[in-house]
């Protein structure tokens, strides 16, 4: 549905277990800056949405696959791309690839929905965001 959105993340010592192995929950931050990043190079900032829309998006759904590790201070690009988009909600692919060799690491469905910010209801997106995320 829509190009592939491309954004670097290196793996910081916090990052990782004992052994130097990125902790499993970590990956799931690398896709919220990814996603956080995708949607500020749309032109949205989400701080703005929730005051000036009165949105923000929330996860609803993650599936993960986790299919090889990333390392102490691997370099990793985490896409974001848009798979389907919905009155309330948008579903988004995410892949994690390490940058020296190209390897898939992660790849996962994230969907989000648009609630509002006082009673976090969902709520339909914004026209002039909506018709961006394509």
């Amino acid at each position: 549905m829509s190009q592939s959105f491309q954004w670097p993340v290196r793996v910081y010592y916090e990052d990782t277990d004992a052994g130097g192995v990125v902790y499993h929950s970590q990956y799931l931050n690398f896709m919220e800056r990814a996603r956080t990043e995708w949607l500020r190079a749309k032109g949205f900032e989400q701080d703005e949405l929730a005051d000036g829309e009165g949105v923000v998006f929330v996860v609803r759904r993650v599936e993960v696959d986790f299919r090889r590790a990333a390392r102490f201070n691997d370099a990793l690009t985490v896409s974001v791309e848009l798979l389907e988009q919905r009155r309330t909600n948008l579903t988004l692919q995410q892949r994690i690839r390490r940058e020296a060799d190209d390897e898939l690491l992660i790849e996962g469905r994230v969907q989000v929905a648009c609630v509002d910010v006082d009673g976090f209801r969902p709520r339909r997106i914004p026209e002039a965001i909506a018709r961006e995320m394509v």
